[in-house]
């Protein structure tokens, strides 16, 4: 298995791209630490990963609070020993809107999640990291940071700075074995697409040349090669995960 005896931790893994995260590396021998401020959903991730024969256990977390971020690293090193992985998937979308139409609180809560989350979540867990001589750290950007869309400056500002993020970290931290690396989603069924008409998702899709919207297991899979061994030699990338969209 590709992550046996690993400790991973996945902000946002109640659902979508971090539940699948959730679910993959649990098979592929990894312990899991459930992150999300969804105690329920959170709660039935961790749930699902035992019941299959995983090993996992479910911490709340707001990835926008400085003392939950921190108790979640503390939390996992109490129970496993050690945090090899840690994906910041956690994030929230914007309805689409003008400029000028954006309220300064919602431009905030979009940053202090989608951004904030992903400083705070390689802020506390590096320390933890450097004094084990290494690790793996995987942000969750987007599409829409390296190809901006239109009515949505909220969200994709918050997603190209993530980009910005990752390759500044990964530069900082080369040197101690610590790799650090960045996804960049097409839209995917998640339930942000769920709200979305038939109509709309067919039209969603002829925008990707390979003619689909992305499911969660096509990040969650990329995310595992990052995690793994395998990409021992990589680090400070942005991986495009789109069917060719960005092209």
């Amino acid at each position: 298995m590709r992550l046996s005896k690993k400790v991973a931790i996945i902000t946002g893994a109640g659902a979508g791209i971090g539940m699948a995260c959730a679910k993959l590396f649990a098979g592929e021998g990894a312990k899991v630490v459930v992150a999300d401020v969804d105690d329920l959903n959170g709660k039935s991730t961790a749930e699902k990963i035992k019941s299959g024969g995983g090993e996992a256990i479910f911490v709340h977390t707001d990835v926008s609070s400085a003392a939950d971020v921190n108790n979640l690293m503390s939390t996992t090193v109490d129970a496993f020993g050690k945090i090899d992985i840690l994906v910041n998937n956690a994030g929230i979308g914007q309805g689409l809107m003008k400029i000028e139409e954006i309220d300064e609180s919602l431009w905030d809560r979009i940053h202090s999640i989608n951004l904030k989350g992903v400083f705070l979540g390689m802020k506390y867990v590096l320390p933890h990291m450097k004094k084990a001589k290494g690790g793996v750290i995987i942000n969750t950007g987007s599409m829409s940071g390296v190809r901006p869309r239109m009515f949505a400056a909220a969200y994709v500002s918050t997603k190209a700075a993530v980009i910005m993020l990752t390759k500044a970290a990964a530069l900082e931290v080369a040197a101690e074995n610590i790799r650090i690396n960045c996804i960049n989603p097409v839209v995917t069924a998640t339930t942000i697409l769920n709200s979305l008409t038939e109509e709309e998702r067919q039209a969603w899709a002829k925008t990707i040349p390979l003619g689909r919207v992305a499911q969660p297991e096509d990040m969650a899979y990329a995310a595992l090669y990052l995690a793994s061994d395998e990409a021992s030699m990589v680090t400070g990338i942005s991986l495009d995960v789109d069917g060719g969209r960005g092209i």
